[in-house]
């Protein structure tokens, strides 16, 4: 595939990239919709404004239902100007409230007619714009709502859109009480209505124009529905009142099951509820259902706005943390995951027998063959936390039914590591691509200059990266505790256990190095040397037990070091390293499911207090973002600007960021499930006080538990 000369690197994986077909970069968000834009979501739509409620032309902003942007324009004007911004914010996951005034117009002073714009998104959209007139004598209004409708493909969103108007097809209702936009490529079909109820005194162009008198204290208002045509199928929004709240208890809708069965959790300190239960509420809003064998599952959606849709890692990872909230989520992780794993060889995905999946994507350019994900398989690490997360799973259900349903796609798992995942044979799984459209890094890394040496020179592929060596030797460790007991295979656990032990052996040999105080290379690159940047990825490998604990408190000692403590968090690249930026994607910022992980790891190894200091800070950090972690936010140290600083393209929400509070909770609760029993061992800083928790899972059971600082107790529950 390289005929170039130049070997491939992450930043340059397939020196010859198919011409005309967006690269995924994802792009900045631009001036127009500024840094206090507002996203709602539900499931797999989204709707990305700016602060007063519009989406100007050519941002990334409008409404996206899986993968393809059904609004690319929705601008609201009265008399021509647009309105003064008063206030907004998300009211939950899925409605946002805007409000507006007049500006000074001819014969219309400033703030003389208030307006609120009410939105829910949910399959589709609905909005409500209502105006409330203050002048002493009525007065002409002309409200105009201008739409846009371009179905561009979220691959080119975060890049270059195709002008497609020419297919685009547009009609409206002679009453002017709707418009109608449809598309259609190969067998690729979509379509936007809008609804208008009072209709439009008039429509020009792809505008909406309600010509008005208002009369002094006269208040009027419009609905807008939005429903979506997709592939030949109807979606219409499910939501049409304004705080609407979900209808839990439907036994028929997994993903309110799981949040009626969350346990309810109280505590002296009001961070730690509302940390808890703004997660909650995040995490039901990124649900995917999927029918998998005539079973009804969910497992949720990475995040909002780039990666609203099914990816292998962030899903599983997401239901590893939240398995205090309950094991339906882990479940559906498994079995979606495990539909999707590959049985065959394929270049362009990716794909190789026993791999899982990385990224589904459902758009135009999927469809059409143009892009690799449907899915991709593009992951290294993806097959061993599939592992993990069945293992956590089964250790917290003891569900036997489950482990013997997906036994073939565990065995096939093991296989891949081994045949596959190991490329050259020396024990390590690596990564590179081999298809035209694939990543660079097959990590959670995965931009394309996040793997990189402490002197930022990018390395050659492929990686053995450290963190997939530590999830491999966990995967087989757990695999062999299956093995010996559900799936009674004697002989693979000793193997796995041999495996393990011989990993382990050559990891510590080959990653570590002595310098600044010893620590864990990154990664070995093609030529297997030691990619020495300094990362929080060596909390990973806690996490994973790789780690002997003779080096632990070394590790531990870098990770909490004023290198990589931000105050806020650890960060992902050392401040001494020369690609440090604490607005770089990977290279300095604070990543909260990163900082679970670590919390965790160090937790396993006893540095309780360390652990502790890392849930403090970001339970803190949440504080400033309404008890909501993002993505990522910037490595600046907590002293440059007491708050912790926003990274100005972080996915907001995300899942495993907003997955992270739940396995802090667990962190220093000391919450495990072992041989059929929950072991309760806590370290709960004073400030945080008591922690109730009733309701818990384990065993097909529900429990109760009380922790304050080292003590604690557990009993069955009566809920």
């Amino acid at each position: 595939m390289t005929t170039t000369g130049r070997r491939p690197t992450p930043a340059d994986p397939t020196p010859e990239p198919a011409a005309g077909i967006p690269s995924g970069t994802v792009r900045n968000l631009p001036p127009e919709l500024g840094p206090d834009a507002i996203g709602v979501l539900d499931g797999l739509s989204f709707m990305f404004s700016d602060s007063a409620g519009d989406v100007p032309p050519g941002s990334i902003g409008g409404l996206v239902h899986e993968d393809t942007r059904f609004l690319s324009r929705w601008q609201l004007t009265l008399n021509g100007s647009r309105p003064l911004l008063l206030g907004s914010s998300p009211v939950d996951a899925f409605s946002a409230a805007f409000f507006l005034a007049n500006p000074d117009l001819p014969d219309l002073p400033a703030n003389r007619v208030g307006i609120r714009r009410q939105r829910l998104v949910g399959e589709g959209m609905y909005e409500r714009i209502g105006l409330q007139c203050f002048t002493d004598d009525p007065v002409p209004i002309q409200l105009r709502l201008a739409v846009g409708v371009d179905f561009a493909d979220l691959f080119e969103i975060k890049e270059q859109v195709r002008d497609r108007s020419a297919q685009i097809v547009r009609d409206h209702a002679a009453d002017c009480s709707q418009l109608s936009f449809s598309y259609r490529n190969g067998e690729f079909t979509a379509g936007t209505e809008v609804r208008a109820i009072p209709a439009a005194s008039r429509i020009e162009d792809d505008d909406l124009v309600w010509d008005l008198v208002l009369t002094p204290g006269e208040v009027w208002q419009v609905e807008l529905h939005v429903p979506l045509r997709y592939v030949d199928r109807r979606i219409v929004p499910t939501r049409r009142e304004f705080g609407e709240v979900f209808e839990v208890g439907d036994e028929t809708d997994s993903a309110t099951r799981w949040q009626a069965g969350c346990p309810d959790v109280r505590a002296d300190s009001d961070s730690i509820c509302d940390v808890f239960h703004k997660s909650v509420a995040d995490l039901v809003s990124m649900r995917v259902e999927k029918e998998v064998r005539g079973e009804r599952v969910v497992m949720i959606a990475a995040g909002l706005p780039w990666f609203l849709t099914l990816f292998g890692r962030d899903s599983l990872i997401t239901s590893y943390q939240v398995m205090l909230g309950g094991p339906e989520l882990a479940r559906g992780a498994l079995i979606v995951v495990a539909a999707h794993q590959a049985t065959e060889l394929d270049d362009f995905t990716d794909r190789e027998p026993g791999k899982m999946l990385h990224e589904h994507r459902s758009g135009e350019l999927t469809r059409l063959g143009l892009k690799p994900h449907n899915p991709y398989y593009g992951a290294a690490d993806t097959t061993q936390l599939w592992l993990i997360v069945l293992s956590e799973y089964w250790r917290w259900t003891g569900d036997e039914a489950l482990l013997q349903d997906v036994r073939d796609n565990a065995y096939a798992a093991l296989r891949w590591i081994d045949e596959y995942g190991d490329r050259d044979g020396d024990g390590y799984v690596e990564y590179a691509t081999r298809s035209s459209e694939g990543l660079g890094n097959q990590c959670w890394r995965d931009s394309w200059n996040g793997v990189q040496f402490a002197d930022g020179t990018i390395p050659v592929l492929p990686i053995a990266i450290c963190e997939i060596q530590g999830y491999t030797y966990d995967a087989k460790l757990r695999m062999a505790e299956l093995a010996d007991g559900p799936y009674r295979d004697p002989g693979l656990a000793r193997r796995l256990r041999d495996e393990a032990a011989a990993l382990a052996d050559r990891f510590n040999r080959d990653f570590w190095i002595e310098d600044r105080g010893g620590y864990y290379a990154l990664g070995l690159d093609g030529d297997k040397r030691r990619i020495d940047s300094m990362t929080s990825n060596m909390g990973h490998l806690l996490w994973s037990g790789i780690v002997p604990p003779e080096r632990a408190a070394m590790v531990a000692r870098q990770l909490m070091s004023d290198e990589l403590f931000s105050g806020w968090g650890v960060r992902t690249l050392s401040t001494e390293d020369r690609g440090y930026n604490p607005i770089g994607y990977h290279l300095g910022t604070v990543w909260p499911h990163d900082n679970s992980l670590i919390a965790y790891g160090l937790a396993r190894y006893g540095f309780r207090a360390e652990a502790n200091r890392i849930i403090e800070a970001m339970l803190e950090a949440a504080r400033y973002s309404d008890d909501r972690l993002p993505e990522a936010f910037s490595g600046y140290d907590r002293a440059f600007g007491r708050i912790p600083v926003p990274y100005p393209t972080a996915c907001n929400p995300q899942a495993w960021a907003s997955a992270a509070p739940l396995l802090f909770l667990r962190t220093m609760l000391g919450l495990e499930a072992r041989d059929g029993q929950l072991l309760l061992d806590p370290a709960i800083p004073e400030r945080f006080g008591r922690i109730q928790m009733t309701g818990v899972h384990g065993f097909g059971q529900r429990w109760d538990l009380e922790a304050n600082g080292t003590q604690g107790h557990l009993r069955l529950s009566d809920r």
